[in-house]
């Protein structure tokens, strides 16, 4: 045989060996931890149901998934990390709509959340509501808003960052109580540092979701609740006193970089829809107070331009059109 032909038998056969080995290594994925970047700081609702799911998923996925706290810049800074990451699979971002779809069109952004972001699954919802520390002086929603506005300029209110997922719903409730220039905001980074200032006594008010606010026991005090159905006893809802019955319900989200190979979100998707019926994550996530209302990543995909469209309208019209 000549050894050129001999040469070619041999690179085939390499090439075809390669090409097993790549299907092979892609089969075992995930070979090592994911990691999962939030871009809020600690404390907050997502940091809470991010180390539930984190902790009963591996079982699922057969590799560990490491939570990576980037707070900054009202979510841009783990954000942009997440949308330059390698799309290999091992690195995630968990988000929520108000980053996803509304920051675009406040905000010039360093990448396009549409375009560098596709959806693993939405985790569940979390509806907010709204707290005041248990010496407050307020012991209703209408007292809060008489008093504002009585005295324009008074009241602090703390929230996660500009147009982050309490200060976007707080302008709209606060809009629609005729109070919207009238309170005084004060940003933090996330929800955790917003709920901490608040406890230190920063600010008058603030929004948080029931995980964070079973947390604090007999230390605040509830006064209203968004949707239909209260989520704490004795405090009305929205709907209750005329307001707008969905405003601040938060997506939590967990998306990949585009690119990612499809065989892998398919098996990052397996792994959350095998959560849902767990015993244990069931258990952990009713223990924090939260809901399980995971919606596939194709079926939330459908959402995201709905989304978009639909907070364009509110931010013009609460710049005034």
């Amino acid at each position: 045989m000549r050894i050129s032909n001999l040469l070619k038998i041999i690179f085939s056969a390499v090439l075809v060996f390669g090409l097993l080995a790549a299907n092979n290594a892609r089969a075992e994925y995930p070979e090592k931890p994911i990691t999962l970047i939030l871009p809020l700081g600690a404390g907050g609702s997502h940091d809470r149901n991010a180390r539930v799911f984190t902790s009963v998923i591996p079982q699922y996925l057969g590799n560990a998934m490491i939570v990576k706290l980037m707070p900054g810049a009202s979510g841009q800074t783990g954000t942009a990390a997440a949308a330059k990451a390698k799309p290999d699979g091992y690195t995630l971002l968990f988000t929520h709509n108000y980053y996803d779809q509304l920051q675009q069109h406040v905000k010039k952004l360093p990448y396009n959340t549409t375009e560098d972001f596709i959806t693993v699954g939405k985790l569940n919802s979390g509806n907010f509501s709204a707290i005041v520390l248990a010496d407050s002086p307020f012991n209703s929603w209408k007292e809060l808003v008489a008093y504002a506005n009585e005295n324009p300029g008074k009241l602090k209110f703390a929230h996660s960052g500009d147009w982050g997922a309490t200060h976007a719903p707080g302008l709209q409730l606060f809009a629609e109580a005729g109070i919207v220039d009238k309170i005084v905001m004060v940003p933090y980074k996330g929800g955790g540092p917003s709920m901490r200032g608040f406890l230190a006594g920063e600010a008058d008010f603030t929004l948080q979701f029931k995980s964070t606010i079973l947390a604090q026991g007999d230390n605040v005090r509830v006064l209203i609740s968004a949707g239909t159905q209260t989520s704490f006893e004795g405090a009305p809802t929205f709907a209750d006193l005329g307001y707008t019955a969905d405003i601040g319900l938060m997506h939590r989200v967990v998306m990949a970089p585009r690119g990612t190979p499809d065989d892998i979100i398919e098996k990052l998707r397996s792994a959350l829809k095998a959560l849902q019926d767990d015993k244990t994550y069931k258990k952990l996530i009713k223990a924090i107070g939260e809901t399980r209302d995971y919606v596939d990543g194709p079926e939330y995909e459908a959402q995201r331009p709905l989304q978009s469209e639909a907070y364009k309208a509110m931010v013009k019209e609460l710049a005034g059109g």
